[in-house]
């Protein structure tokens, strides 16, 4: 007996539809606003570990195969398809600065946008079809891991944030190789036996694991997924619906399993996950962003050197940003270095030396402490919520206190199209200057007039 709904069917008729389907305005400016905020994440990480190492992965593996070479997006080399989209979403994902999905867990856009740039720059499609695959791709990335059950991949170990990207990238790709109706079954075949990645990166230290699972793996087994598809490979075309495939296992399926089959397909086409999708306003991890906003809010009334204790009370898993290996992700260690910098800048919250090395930093990462604050969790069924509450204690007896209920970028308090593009030139500016990075702003903006997207691969590259 087949799983029910069916959503193979629905799923076929949207990808193969996308290149034609008519796309709302709103739809079309968010897309544009996050293909915006991903490029600017790629140019920023440029030169971070994730980046250099991917990129010189890439190049070595495409050695000398220059036919189908496009560009490892904010640089001017070049190496074959599947390796420079491999490595331009590494960089993508170099630091914590990307979106991300909040309720699906996944961060779409260094994976999604670098597979539909880099397949318009090789088949010459225009800024039209970018945006559509974007759209597109944000769909399924989104709602895969919410079909599966958020917390079946938990229990599990399986890690949203890999699954997500590969069936995103294969429906951003799908859409623009323009694959027909009847081959999307076989293409979603291929991307069941690649849905990989588990919660490991959670012990990563250099974020170049990290890297790997929330963007390179999905923009490599994605986009091979599309391309074996296109090629003729035939699969299993119903294995999302068969009740001996993958969705019908007993990790999806089993007691107290909280899979929601409808959620892949419930309007599908009307409703996007766009909106749903946040920004990053500081280069940090999601979680850590309340306290981060509300320690740099209470600074000027802080008497750093009369600090005894700093507490911060969060929902969600606390332990993991309390005790977290990599600086962006560790609050102890963003709100030490936000108390001896006076600011919190892009450099800083990335250093391992710092976190380790430095004396004043260790010192006063031993008088933040980190708790769970039960209030704080948001109530079944509801939307994930991202808040702190910070309070600084002075040995002098004064003490100052801050509940931050949001920050703005998340998706119940989006960014407006000029907080991003403020963001984007922000990032942009610092490598390229301000004039190159006021053309690519304008470029992104106009991005669906472009009947090519050469120029603006050609704007971020160094």
């Amino acid at each position: 007996m087949w799983l029910t709904p069916s959503v193979t069917e629905p799923v076929a008729r949207f990808i193969s539809g996308s290149p034609e389907a008519e796309i709302s305005s709103e739809f079309r400016d968010l897309a544009k606003r996050h293909i915006l905020d991903t490029l600017a994440s790629i140019v920023a990480c440029r030169d971070l570990e994730p980046s250099v190492l991917a990129r010189t992965f890439a190049l070595e593996q495409s050695g000398d195969a220059r036919r189908n070479a496009v560009t490892i997006l904010g640089t001017s080399e070049k190496a074959a398809l599947i390796d420079a989209v491999f490595a331009s979403a590494m960089a993508g994902h170099g630091a914590e600065i990307n979106d991300f999905i909040p309720s699906s867990f996944v961060q779409p856009g260094p994976s999604i946008v670098s597979a539909a740039l880099a397949l318009a720059e090789l088949r010459g499609g225009g800024g039209d079809a970018v945006v559509r695959a974007v759209v597109t791709g944000y769909e399924l990335a989104g709602r895969i891991p919410r079909a599966l059950g958020i917390d079946n991949l938990r229990r599990f170990n399986i890690a949203n944030h890999g699954i997500g990207p590969v069936f995103g990238v294969a429906a951003a790709a799908a859409s623009m190789m323009r694959l027909p109706e009847d081959r999307i079954g076989d293409l979603l075949s291929y991307c069941v036996q690649q849905a990989s990645g588990c919660y490991q990166w959670l012990l990563d230290v250099e974020h170049i694991e990290k890297s790997f699972v929330f963007a390179g793996l999905g923009a490599r087994a994605g986009l091979q997924a599309a391309l074996f598809t296109e090629a003729g490979f035939r699969g299993v075309r119903k294995a999302l619906d068969h009740p001996a495939g993958w969705m019908g296992s007993a990790t999806f399926t089993g007691p107290g399993s909280d899979a929601d089959r409808n959620y892949l397909i419930e309007d599908l086409g009307v409703r996007s996950e766009l909106p749903l999708t946040a920004y990053k306003r500081f280069p940090v991890g999601g979680p850590t962003q309340p306290a981060v906003q509300g320690i740099l809010e209470l600074l000027p009334e802080v008497d750093v050197a009369d600090v005894e204790r700093i507490r911060i009370e969060m929902p969600g898993r606390w332990e993991a940003f309390r005790d977290a290996e990599m600086p962006a992700l560790n609050l102890r260690y963003l709100m030490a270095i936000i108390l001896l910098d006076g600011e919190l800048d892009f450099v800083g919250a990335q250093s391992l030396e710092r976190m380790h090395g430095d004396a004043a930093v260790r010192a006063l990462m031993e008088r933040v402490e980190v708790v769970h604050d039960p209030e704080q969790e948001h109530a079944p069924g509801e939307a994930r919520r991202e808040s702190a509450r910070v309070s600084v204690r002075h040995a002098s007896g004064r003490t100052l206190e801050i509940f931050v209920p949001y920050v703005v970028g998340f998706p119940s308090h989006p960014m407006s199209r000029g907080e991003v593009e403020a963001k984007a030139l922000e990032l942009l500016s610092r490598p390229l200057g301000r004039g190159k990075a006021e053309a690519i702003v304008a470029a992104v903006r106009d991005l669906e007039a472009a009947t090519e997207v050469s120029s603006l691969i050609a704007l971020i590259s160094r």
